[in-house]
């Protein structure tokens, strides 16, 4: 009796899929964009950080500083260290709003506006503050103030032509501080009288004094005397001390009363 071998059997196999033949050069068309789009990306990245570099670079820095507007209290060189654009930095780096401050907080300076001007310049323009009178400070100083009562400078004799400002408070007579301090709250009756006093008599104008509780009064070099009381109303005040002065016969014990605008008395 004979016995039959049987074949192995083959394990099942999934056949194959069948290539795609049409596919391939699409998949190969989806790769050379991919590639192009990365190499584009990629040349927009260098050229970003090329133009940063060079936007930082010596090519783009202040080199060019120009200083505009009335400044005879305040030098060049003072603005430009207040704005500390010494060391010519990158314009990029500039934030001129900040430097404006800086300028300001010069004692003179009022406003400064600054702008840069492609590729290495920056315009600095600035207005300053006017002097409105001045004070008596220690030691036989003084001070000069603006309008505002910001103290300006600190001189060892008295400014020729500018009022003398006096404010007595309970304690005694003000003393101002240093320089870019504030003149406190007594005494700022008098320094708006003595910031706002017309071309037709302040020149004749001594000193401008403010009691205390607030009333002021003007000293005239003729030994005059005008009580202003507040200062409100100061135009119609002024008015009528003008007039009074053009047309009166007045000795220098005379004084002009003017706190009721309108009906001006004088006596003495």
């Amino acid at each position: 009796m004979s016995t039959s071998t049987r074949p192995p059997e083959r394990p099942n196999r999934t056949p194959d899929p069948p290539i795609d033949h049409q596919a391939l050069p699409v998949r190969r068309r989806q790769g050379r964009r991919r590639l192009r789009r990365l190499a584009v990306a990629l040349a927009v990245a260098v050229a970003l950080v090329a133009g940063i570099v060079v936007l930082y670079s010596p090519l783009f820095s202040a080199r060019v500083i120009a200083i505009t507007g009335s400044h005879r209290h305040t030098s060049d060189t003072a603005i430009v260290s207040a704005a500390d654009l010494g060391h010519h930095p990158a314009l990029m780096s500039i934030d001129p709003t900040a430097i404006a401050a800086r300028i300001e907080a010069l004692p003179f300076i009022a406003t400064a506006t600054v702008t840069r001007h492609w590729p290495d310049g920056v315009t600095i323009h600035v207005t300053e503050r006017k002097p409105a009178a001045q004070m008596a400070g220690t030691g036989g100083s003084w001070s000069v103030l603006d309008g505002t009562g910001r103290i300006l400078e600190v001189v060892p004799i008295p400014v020729p032509g500018l009022v003398q400002l006096v404010a007595e408070t309970p304690s005694g007579t003000i003393r101002p501080g240093p320089v870019g301090s504030m003149l406190p709250a007594e005494g700022r009756n008098g320094l708006t009288v003595a910031s706002t006093l017309p071309a037709a008599f302040s020149g004749q104008v001594s000193a401008v004094t403010e009691a205390v509780g607030g009333s002021v009064g003007i000293q005239l070099a003729s030994g005059v005397r005008v009580d202003i009381g507040g200062p409100d109303q100061l135009h119609a005040k002024y008015e009528d001390v003008a007039a009074i002065l053009a047309h009166g016969t007045l000795s220098a014990a005379s004084v002009i009363d003017v706190t009721v605008p309108g009906t001006p008395t004088v006596s003495g």
